[in-house]
């Protein structure tokens, strides 16, 4: 007796979305017409080969039960730190037969959820999902469908399936408490707007709470930025914030994009770093290695925690249940650009 499979057509349209491109351009490239180079030709026939589209409207729908397809939500793909998760996670899928299709947020929980409701239209095998702060209806409507869903780069207690990351108020933590151990005692921090990247406001927290254990009353110093990948955001907070009436003797930065900036301001301004002011990154991205002074920064196990976010979820796939909640270490890297005070 054979069972009735449930089945949703991949269109056009569903193709130009995951392309970038438009329907029409879509249109061209399958069918060889001019106006579309062969770079990008080549691009689209490759999705739409993985998505299982036929121009002719027979096509195979993507299977319920056997579809090898992993969605996976990412806020941006222009930071080093979302580039080096999926490098991990896209080798570990394709070893297992697995296809993905990536596609990004701008933080806006609102497009998540949109991107969410395209990618369970496609019955994908699962769903992979940036931090464990999303719109209210996203965790009912993931539980309720049953797809295997992976929370990725923070943990929770209670994901709404699995999650691997790191604990990012601890992380800022253990940072306050290296700062405030080298014996600094007035802190900046340059970020972006409370609320846009909940993991960003979680460690300027955990920076907040180590000088409040030291005793520290008052609230720490914030510059507010536009952009968090940008090395102008970062100079132009580092500006601000020294030019206050008691200016801070270390920043905190939400990334090491913004430290570098941070130091360019200084070297800018004449503010001897470390002498005058230390500097704090986070992530230790490649480019920390190149600059004129090591920057102090915390190292995150991004590739390894693609690699073992892949592992679960392919296990979660196949009917096995791995840890819930997997929190990675994360390792400060003494640099430069702090020193012992007094």
């Amino acid at each position: 007796m054979s069972r009735k499979r449930t089945t949703a057509h991949v269109s056009l349209q569903h193709v130009a979305e995951v392309a970038g491109v438009s329907a029409m351009t879509v249109s061209r490239a399958l069918r060889g017409l001019e106006g579309v180079s062969e770079i990008q030709r080549a691009a689209i026939v490759k999705i739409a080969r993985r998505m299982n589209y036929f121009p002719n409207n027979n096509a195979r729908s993507l299977v319920v039960a056997n579809s090898n397809l992993v969605g996976i939500s990412f806020p941006t793909l222009f930071n080093d730190v979302f580039a080096d998760m999926l490098e991990g996670m896209r080798q570990t899928f394709e070893r297992a037969g697995l296809t993905t299709v990536i596609d990004t947020t701008s933080y806006d929980p609102d497009v998540e959820l949109a991107l969410i409701s395209r990618l369970m239209s496609w019955h994908p095998a699962a769903i992979v999902l940036t931090g464990n702060d999303h719109h209210r209806s996203v965790r009912k409507k993931l539980r309720g469908a049953g797809i295997p869903t992976l929370e990725l780069w923070d943990v929770s207690d209670d994901p709404i399936d699995i999650c691997v990351g790191i604990d990012h108020f601890d992380a800022g933590q253990r940072i306050g408490r290296f700062a405030v151990d080298l014996g600094y005692r007035n802190p900046g921090f340059v970020g972006i707007l409370p609320g846009r990247d909940t993991r960003a406001d979680k460690r300027r927290a955990g920076i907040d709470a180590a000088f409040r254990e030291f005793g520290q009353a008052a609230p720490m110093a914030h510059s507010i930025q536009e952009n968090a990948n940008s090395f102008m955001a970062g100079k132009l907070g580092t500006m601000e914030l020294m030019a206050s009436a008691t200016p801070p003797d270390i920043l905190f930065y939400v990334n090491d994009h913004l430290a570098f900036g941070g130091l360019s301001a200084c070297q800018s301004l004449g503010v001897s770093v470390p002498d005058d002011v230390g500097l704090f990154g986070f992530n230790a991205l490649d480019l920390t290695t190149v600059l004129p002074l090591a920057l102090t920064t915390m190292s995150t196990p991004r590739r390894q925690m693609g690699i073992v976010a892949a592992q679960n979820l392919i296990s979660r796939i196949k009917g096995v249940q791995p840890a819930r909640t997997v929190s990675l270490e994360v390792k400060i890297i003494e640099g430069g650009t702090t020193r012992r005070q007094g």
